[in-house]
């Protein structure tokens, strides 16, 4: 297979310096008098059938097994605004961001893009229109770019099927402008995705991202396949993107120090569920929910040297035989007979959105 669409040498151009970590950046502010989210997710549900073959149902006596990889989970990221959902393995962040891309069908609730049914609209006359608005970074930089393509037609091939590009030229200029916007220079269009590090292809998919112009782009862990020291400077690179276009992020991490930097608001997951939905700095400060206490406390902290860290304690869970009542009651220390019997609701209490019996019972 070769390169499908510019195949012809790749005009020269000078090497674009990369953004280098600069410091933290402010988070993009909300428009002034918007009340409406960008992006909302009501009560979004999502099950999958892993039950074996119906031969061997009938045969061997065994029941249908659904696994609840999303449980009812609702949340809502203003324009401009950056939320993080954090989580051990298996959670269901990731299935999270597939829903929102509409890679998944919900089984249950809606995902509204500017008020509108985007599950909807995908199946609609206006899905493309609505694709183009929102994009995926994905978490492995090595499998998402395609091996014997060339860097400027991985680029260039959503302005392909959006017919955002009028000619070759046009395309080719569209593609050096998105390089550099990244800290690539254009010349490297005519190269193969192998030819790079691991932080300048996650910068090449940053750049496909943005090649539709999307106001919402779902981030996958986009960094946790790199280097520490890359990291940084992958990040510093999305949150100036962010300020210069005005972008929206739902940032998929399982790294606190990551989403501390990134974030304007966090939600913690607990197998399918969000536990606890609150402002970064509230979260990081105060948490209320004891699955995001024990997660803060692992932690390394840089003026507690004489203190040993508190591992999270227990194992997670079977996803297809989960708990009754709770599903973190075996691991909580404050756990008591109801929350072994009664699953509790996600209730906002003094603007934190908590799913825990003893927190509603002021028992912590």
């Amino acid at each position: 297979m070769t390169s499908p669409r510019f195949g012809a040498p790749w005009p020269s151009a000078a090497l674009q310096p990369a953004l280098i970590d600069a410091g933290p950046a402010q988070p993009a502010a909300a428009p002034a008098g918007a009340t409406q989210p960008l992006v909302q997710a009501e009560a979004l549900a999502r099950t999958f059938d892993v039950s074996p073959p119906l031969l061997n149902r009938l045969l061997e006596g065994k029941p249908r097994q659904l696994l609840h990889a999303v449980d009812e989970a609702s949340f809502s990221i203003q324009a401009g605004q950056t939320l993080a959902l954090v989580g051990e393995s298996g959670c269901g962040k990731s299935t999270v961001a597939r829903v929102l891309v509409g890679l998944y069908q919900p089984t249950r609730g809606r995902f509204l893009f500017k008020g509108q049914d985007a599950h909807a609209a995908f199946r609609g006359k206006d899905g493309h229109h609505l694709r183009r608005s929102i994009q995926m970074i994905f978490q492995d930089p090595y499998a998402s770019l395609n091996p014997r393509w060339k860097v400027a037609d991985i680029i260039a091939e959503p302005l392909h099927e959006h017919g955002m590009a009028a000619s070759r030229a046009q395309a080719l200029e569209r593609v050096g402008e998105l390089l550099q916007s990244v800290g690539l220079a254009a010349a490297d269009g005519v190269k193969y995705p192998h030819q790079f590090s691991g932080g300048q292809r996650q910068r090449i998919s940053i750049a496909r991202a943005l090649a539709t112009q999307p106001e919402f782009l779902v981030c996958d862990e986009p960094t946790s396949a790199l280097d520490v020291s890359v990291q940084a400077q992958v990040l510093n690179i999305m949150k100036e993107l962010q300020r210069q276009r005005g972008l929206t992020y739902l940032f998929i991490s399982h790294n606190l120090a990551v989403v501390r930097h990134v974030s304007d608001a966090v939600g913690v997951m607990y197998l399918g569920r969000i536990v606890e939905l609150a402002p970064k700095a509230e979260l990081f400060s105060a948490p209320r929910h004891p699955y995001t206490r024990m997660l803060l406390d692992a932690i390394p902290k840089m003026h507690d040297t004489g203190r040993a860290r508190t591992p999270v304690q227990g194992e997670v869970p079977n996803p297809l035989n989960p708990p009754s009542g709770c599903t973190f009651h075996p691991r909580c220390p404050h756990a008591n007979a109801r929350c072994k019997s009664e699953r509790p609701a996600l209730l906002t209490l003094k603007g934190i959105q908590v799913a825990c019996h003893a927190v509603q019972e002021g028992r912590l």
